[in-house]
């Protein structure tokens, strides 16, 4: 919710309130060193309050005139100090200050004629700002109020608060800072600055002082903060614009501008320096920073008499005395023609003349209205005169430093200046008339008896009661009461005075005790009010702390029946734990049993398969020369039928058949010799067995009938059966004709005993197929429609109703490099138990290997050949047809 701001008061006239003793307005002049030497001057100071300047020939202006003469207050030439210059002009506005007193210091003058540097100065030769904070705390020093004991109001005033509420506002502060990240203070260079030392000595023990600093600046016509916090934008700083209000004394000040309690110079300086990198500056061809603005730097000196006893401030807004100086920087006035201003800082330039016009009509008016003529100043043509308009009616006192560039080239701007200037020092004020508050009754020096006694009572350790004196006095002792003539009218008038100024005193101490009695009475009759307020909560929180000691007796109570059931509890846990304890070394030791068998078992397990392969490699070769016996005597019965087959055959086609028949000679042959062959036992694969084992192979030796019809061709046998139903001379043979024949086809050979697998049934097989086994398409594979295959067996893909046969195939490399194909089949037989049995009863290796080479079985031959030569070519022709080589059972 916005303030209520009070109610301006109608202005009084200022000949009601206002002395009738008027004052000029003080102008001092300081001359800037060139900045080179070899340049030539148009000013030089004549004595301490006249200055010439001369007309140069490249003056715009006209006249005849060589030489002008103007006079000021003073007059400070290139080597005065910053130093001497303060305690000339600023020293006296800074001692008024602490006195009560308004004052108003402002530089004019052109560009870079040294205004800011006259107002800051350098860190090692400060400027009127800095010399004035230095003086300011150098002599209130002792005399400072706590922080927070004045507040402002927010309409130029200030409020007094508690001790008490003072405290606990500081330590707000002190948290707050703490708990925000503190920023590092930059001064630039100001921190090692050198500092002034002088102090004022009037200053008065009995009050005490706090500082509050402002800084604002007027640009463009507008009024703008550099203290606010610059939440907009910080890169383009663009801050709120602030209006002007009167005060309930008619004193204006600008609304909502931040005001800063500081309590030391270093803190005045950081509030300085923080506005000081805020303020609008441009570049010109004067200067290359140069203000585009009117700065003013308000400090405001709060004070207020200390009570009776000299601790504390007196609660009473009446006695509060508020005086401030005002130290303005002014923009310089300039002509664009010189300055090369264009686009923006062209429109500064304009602004900022327009308000130097401004400020100049209202010295004109101020200066005709002292001369008796009915002209009244506009001060609302600009902010600036707006804002000093205080000042020029009366309100304090007004001092100017014309700052000088003697650069012949600044001749034009510098008579107008100067003009200007000397035509200030024309303009009446009104002198301000000092207010001091109503304190009779109250013992002077009593702020410095307080710190003396407060001194010695910490190092006495004694109570300050026993130390303080007597703060109440009727003033000083009664003047002589001789006389030495009785109509002396000035001792009457003395001792008359004394009595009055005695009875005033008096009747001030009684109207404060009676004032006091009051306040005591008043106290009295609050702290029985409260006497009994307390004493009925007290009985209520009696009445509470007996309820409240039945409940804790019923708690101690189920504390004690807890602590009980926790003991229970914790002697249940110490034998759970030593019985988790030992459970655990239990199952730590069946664990190093049971590793210590996994190791036993895996070496066993290894040990059993190199067994078992030593097992295989000799049954393997066991087998094999056993089935080289068998081949060599197979091959040694075929060479003996062949050679019974032949003897045969010549018996049968001599030609004294007829002869050893008939009993007379052979007759000649009537057809043409029979070619004797042996027959080629093939092995071949047999296809499975509808019944019996599945996947069975055997080999068979089938006795091939070869014949040769009328044309010389060779036939194939028409049939065959097995060699196991004749005996060892059961042969067919061929007959060939003795005609010629262009060409010979052999018949196909029938496998009579040929049955298909058990695999093709109607039993489902588990095929279990580790990872990792290769694809060989072997061509003879058995067959089985209805399948599950896995990779890896488990109990459910057994113990399932619809499995019946089981089949593992495993793969591993012969002796040449092959990779063989076992596979092991079983039945799977269900128990009573709900579980499987798995009786495995055959083992299939397939095995492919390349042809090496062809054989023509067509060719004739007379010879034996021996068997395994035939079967070698058997098996070559075979597996020319895209057949394995070899596929034997294993069992």
């Amino acid at each position: 919710m916005r303030p209520v701001r009070p109610k301006t008061p109608k202005k009084t006239p200022m000949s009601k309130f206002k002395s009738s003793v008027k004052d000029p307005i003080v102008v001092y002049c300081r001359i800037r060193p060139l900045e080179n030497p070899d340049d030539t001057s148009c000013m030089r100071k004549k004595d301490e309050k006249t200055v010439v300047l001369f007309q140069p020939e490249i003056s715009q202006s006209s006249g005849d005139m060589k030489e002008v003469h103007y006079s000021f207050q003073y007059v400070f030439n290139e080597s005065t100090s910053q130093k001497e210059l303060f305690d000339r002009v600023a020293c006296p506005l800074v001692q008024d200050l602490l006195n009560g007193s308004n004052g108003l210091l402002f530089t004019y003058g052109i560009t870079s004629s040294g205004k800011t540097y006259t107002m800051t100065g350098t860190p090692y030769d400060g400027g009127l700002v800095p010399r004035s904070l230095d003086v300011i705390f150098n002599s209130i020093r002792d005399y400072q109020a706590p922080k927070f004991v004045f507040k402002p109001d927010t309409f130029n005033g200030f409020k007094i608060q508690p001790f008490s509420e003072a405290m606990r506002e500081q330590h707000k502060e002190i948290k707050e800072s703490s708990q925000t990240p503190k920023l590092r203070r930059n001064f630039g260079d100001w921190s090692n600055r050198v500092s002034d030392t002088t102090i004022v000595d009037d200053v008065s023990p009995d009050m005490n002082y706090s500082v509050f600093v402002t800084y604002v600046e007027i640009y463009n016509n507008y009024i703008y903060d550099l203290l606010e916090e610059d939440t907009i934008d910080r890169r383009q700083r663009t801050f709120n614009s602030k209006i002007l209000r009167p005060d309930r004394a008619n004193n204006m000040y600008v609304l909502g501008a931040t005001e800063c309690e500081v309590k030391s110079v270093e803190e005045a300086l950081e509030v300085f320096y923080k506005g000081q990198k805020k303020r609008k500056v441009g570049n010109t061809a004067l200067n290359s920073e140069s203000s585009r603005s009117h700065s003013v730097f308000t400090i405001r000196v709060v004070q207020a008499p200390l009570d009776n006893r000299g601790a504390e401030i007196i609660q009473d807004t009446d006695q509060v005395i508020v005086s401030q100086l005002s130290l303005v920087d002014l923009a310089g006035s300039e002509r664009t023609s010189r300055t090369k201003n264009t686009h923006q800082t062209l429109g500064e330039a304009g602004n900022i003349n327009n308000s130097l016009m401004a400020l100049k009509m209202c010295i004109e008016a101020l200066r005709e209205g002292n001369q008796k003529f009915q002209t009244r100043p506009k001060y609302r043509d600009s902010k600036l005169t707006h804002l000093f308009k205080t000042f020029f009616e009366g309100e304090g006192k007004i001092r100017m430093i014309v700052c000088v560039n003697p650069s012949v080239d600044n001749y034009d701007e510098m008579s107008h200046v100067m003009r200007f200037a000397e035509m200030t020092q024309d303009v009446m004020i009104p002198r301000p008339t000092i207010s001091t508050p109503n304190v009779l009754g109250l013992r002077s020096g009593r702020g410095k008896t307080y710190r003396e006694a407060l001194r010695k009572a910490k190092e006495q350790g004694v109570s300050l009661v026993e130390i303080l004196p007597t703060v109440y006095s009727l003033g000083p002792e009664f003047p002589p009461l001789s006389l030495d003539d009785f109509d002396d009218e000035a001792a009457y008038m003395n001792l008359i005075d004394f009595l009055n100024a005695r009875i005033i005193r008096r009747n001030t101490f009684t109207q404060d005790l009676v004032r006091k009695q009051d306040e005591f009475r008043k106290h009295l009759v609050a702290i029985d009010k409260e006497n009994i307020q307390v004493k009925m909560e007290n009985t209520r929180i009696q009445e509470s702390l007996q309820f409240r000691e039945q409940q804790l007796r019923g708690l101690e109570q189920k504390l004690t029946r807890a602590e009980q059931t926790v003991e229970v509890l914790q002697g249940q846990l110490l034998e759970f734990q030593s019985q988790t304890k030992r459970s655990e070394r239990e199952i730590r030791n069946k664990d190093t049993r049971i590793a210590e068998q996994s190791v036993e078992i895996e070496s066993i397990r290894k040990r059993m398969q190199d067994k078992l392969a030593s097992e295989k490699d000799r049954l393997r070769r066991l087998v094999e020369r056993r089935l080289a016996a068998k081949q060599a005597e197979l091959e040694q019965k075929m060479c003996f039928n062949q050679e019974k087959f032949r003897q045969l055959n010549k018996i049968l086609n001599a030609d004294d058949w007829d002869m050893l028949g008939d009993g007379g000679p052979p007759s000649p042959p009537t057809s043409t010799a029979t070619s004797e062959t042996c027959s080629t036992p093939e092995p071949r694969r047999s296809k499975r067995k509808s019944a019996g084992d599945p996947g069975e192979t055997e080999v068979k030796f089938l006795k091939a009938k070869s014949s040769t019809d009328v044309y010389g061709r060779r036939n194939t046998p028409q049939s065959s059966q097995p060699a196991s139903s004749r005996n060892d001379f059961d042969y067919l043979f061929a007959k060939e004709n003795k005609a010629p024949s262009s060409s010979q086809r052999s018949l196909a050979i029938a496998n009579l005993r040929h049955r298909r697998s058990q695999s093709s049934s109607g039993d489902v097989w588990v095929e279990h197929k580790p990872i990792g086994n290769l694809d060989l398409n072997t061509v003879l594979q058995p067959k089985m429609k209805k399948k599950k295959s896995v990779t890896q067996l488990n109990v459910k893909d057994v113990t399932n109703r619809d499995s019946s046969k089981y089949l593992l195939q495993h793969q591993e490399q012969d002796s040449q490099g092959e990779v063989v194909t076992e596979m092991y089949k079983a039945d799977i037989i269900p128990s009573a138990g709900g579980g499987a049995q798995v009786v495995f009863n055959d083992v299939e290796t397939l095995q492919q290997t390349s042809p090496t080479g062809g054989y023509n079985l067509r060719k004739r031959s007379n010879e034996c050949v021996p068997l395994r030569e035939i079967e070698e070519r058997c098996a070559t022709s075979i597996a020319c047809h895209g057949l394995p080589l070899k596929q034997v059972k294993k069992k």
